[in-house]
């Protein structure tokens, strides 16, 4: 069974997380499929809508911390920077379906859709700093014009996770649901959005998503300190004490 399901019907394409026995976290190979399937979609004049969620009860996990660390400080980001980019560039409307625990990209991802759809018990976290690592996918940029300096500043500098409410709040969700009518919800959200005007959807996600081109040079920025962070001895030190299941050295940290 593929770790990643696509399927397309009635102007809307499925992408679906098939690895809960592994939280869903994402390999390069994931990673690729999503990016190739989001391209696909981008050159589909009859697809109109693109729904993002997951098996299981923890949306995404992040990265495979075990394959992530394995590069140090030459990663092989391509897939990653694939995946980064077809989300950022897709000019279909994009609706997530976030039914659990959101973890580094898990939850950087949703800054770039245009619906995200989530449940009470749902819980949030971007954890770089704690990693050794800088923020990722232009989320120092969108995250403080999103809900201020100083709550982007508690999520990003803590890394500390954060509930379904407060994401709400600040801008980050669009709706809580209850969990049992959280699927029901997105689909129905996804068939109006299928049932408009293509140009017009086209269009106005374009003239809302003005802010493109500075995202993009965001982002580029970011990924540039993000591979020289991969490299430091914090980082290093970080993804051996995950992978061998030990305490964090912290003079590693200093």
């Amino acid at each position: 069974m593929s770790n990643i399901l696509i399927e397309t019907q009635d102007a809307i394409t499925t992408i679906t997380l098939n690895r809960p026995e592994k939280k869903n976290a994402l390999t390069r190979e994931m990673y690729q499929t999503m990016a190739d399937a989001l391209v696909e979609v981008n050159q589909t004049e009859s697809c109109k809508v693109v729904v993002i969620r997951a098996e299981g009860d923890v949306f995404c996990a992040g990265n495979e911390i075990a394959g992530f660390a394995n590069h140090g400080a030459e990663p092989h980001l391509a897939e990653t920077v694939s995946f980064m980019n077809a989300l950022l560039n897709c000019k279909k409307t994009v609706v997530a379906e976030v039914s659990g625990k959101a973890v580094g990209i898990g939850t950087t991802m949703l800054l770039h859709c245009d619906f995200v759809y989530t449940h009470g018990e749902a819980q949030f976290v971007m954890p770089f700093i704690n990693l050794g690592l800088v923020p990722e996918y232009a989320s120092s940029y969108i995250l403080p014009r999103m809900a201020g300096r100083r709550r982007a500043s508690e999520w990003l500098l803590l890394g500390e996770p954060f509930g379904a409410q407060e994401a709400y709040q600040f801008g980050m969700v669009t709706k809580i649901v209850e969990p049992e009518a959280l699927r029901d919800t997105v689909n129905k959200v996804a068939g109006k959005l299928a049932a408009k005007p293509a140009y017009a959807l086209l269009q106005s996600k374009a003239l809302i998503n003005n802010e493109a081109e500075a995202i993009h040079q965001h982002m580029d920025v970011e990924l540039d300190v993000f591979i020289e962070a991969m490299g430091t001895e914090a980082a290093q030190e970080a993804f051996d004490a995950f992978l061998h299941k030990r305490p964090i050295n912290p003079e590693k940290f200093k």
